[in-house]
């Protein structure tokens, strides 16, 4: 084998991406008091915890080396990715195999790792928590409480990261109102219809300092130049270490400094765990698509909505009860 060979292969392997970084350390104190002792991530959509569904999706793009970033009192995400070897016995003697099948299914999905951040200092600070896993490979970045549904969206950031090189992120549009809650980007067009080109980023922007519309969600595909720039990146908005600042700066770096930083453009249905009412649609929405709970399900549903449309709006009970 020449030289050659082994410096195109070396070169290759460099930028192919194996690796999935999860954060996982927040507080979850939109939950209170349910998150007190029970980590946000491990809230069940119907009866399934949240953050597997991240990792079915890691795996789906093929990336099954998962590195979790955890803290306190989260040790109940390890326990539900492990062995429950006294569980799985006494299902097995009942014979009840398909709930062995589900509790042996989430420890089956991959190799997961785990490593603590020893206090919430942002998302930059948990994505650096990676770095000596991580090493100089490219790796994806799935946040905990956002699913996306079925889409493909990852598996096509990575195609576009190991086509271009360079950061990925994935971008969807939100209304004006919205804007302040996100990550926004200002954006060039490619020539692929669902790729742009990443010119500016401002973390959660006033309406009018919005470069766009179009918001990041939880999901980016890192090339590793964005470790040495997380050290040196100052607190930020909320006096956390920002990752939308350390890839500002990847955007307006040469490709060969690991710069340039692209978007994916998703319009699928992407659902946020971490909100208490989009929390509640995607129990309802995951369990509406249950062939076991839907048909029992959807009836109650459209008799439920028919009662409280039936029922007088609050201000009209306040109003009938003043007179």
């Amino acid at each position: 084998m020449s030289a050659d060979t082994d410096q195109t292969r070396t070169r290759s392997a460099a930028t192919s991406v194996t690796k999935a970084v999860v954060p996982a350390a927040g507080l979850g104190t939109r939950f209170l008091p349910a998150t007190k002792a029970t980590p946000k991530e491990m809230l069940p959509i119907v009866d399934k915890p949240a953050i597997q569904y991240v990792l079915e999706e890691a795996v789906a793009a093929r990336l099954r080396d998962v590195l979790m970033i955890t803290g306190r009192s989260k040790r109940s995400i390890e326990d539900h990715f492990d062995r429950a070897y006294e569980l799985e016995e006494a299902l097995e003697a009942k014979g009840d195999r398909e709930r062995l099948r589900s509790v042996r299914e989430s420890s089956d999905l991959a190799q997961v790792h785990y490593v603590r951040q020893g206090e919430p200092r942002g998302l930059g600070h948990a994505v650096l928590c990676a770095e000596a896993h991580v090493g100089d490979n490219p790796f994806a970045v799935l946040l905990g409480d956002d699913l996306i549904d079925n889409s493909g969206l990852l598996s096509r950031m990575i195609e576009v990261r190991e086509r271009h090189g360079g950061s990925v992120v994935a971008l969807m549009e939100v209304e004006p109102e919205q804007v302040s809650l996100y990550g926004c980007a200002g954006i060039e067009p490619t020539d692929e219809e669902d790729v742009v080109t990443v010119t500016d980023l401002v973390e959660k922007p006033a309406p009018e300092q919005a470069p766009s519309r179009w918001a990041i969600i939880g999901r980016y595909v890192c090339d590793p130049a964005v470790f040495p720039i997380l050290h040196e990146t100052p607190p930020g908005r909320g006096g956390e270490i920002q990752l939308t600042d350390a890839l500002r700066e990847l955007a307006r770096r040469k490709p060969e400094d690991g710069g340039t930083v692209r978007g994916v453009l998703f319009r699928g249905r992407r659902y946020d765990t971490g909100n208490k009412a989009d929390y509640i649609r995607t129990v309802v929405d995951f369990a509406c698509r249950r062939p076991d709970l839907a048909a029992e399900l959807l009836p109650w549903l459209r008799e439920f909505v028919e009662r409280q449309e039936a029922r007088p709006s609050p201000s009209t009970a306040r109003g009938a009860a003043s007179r």
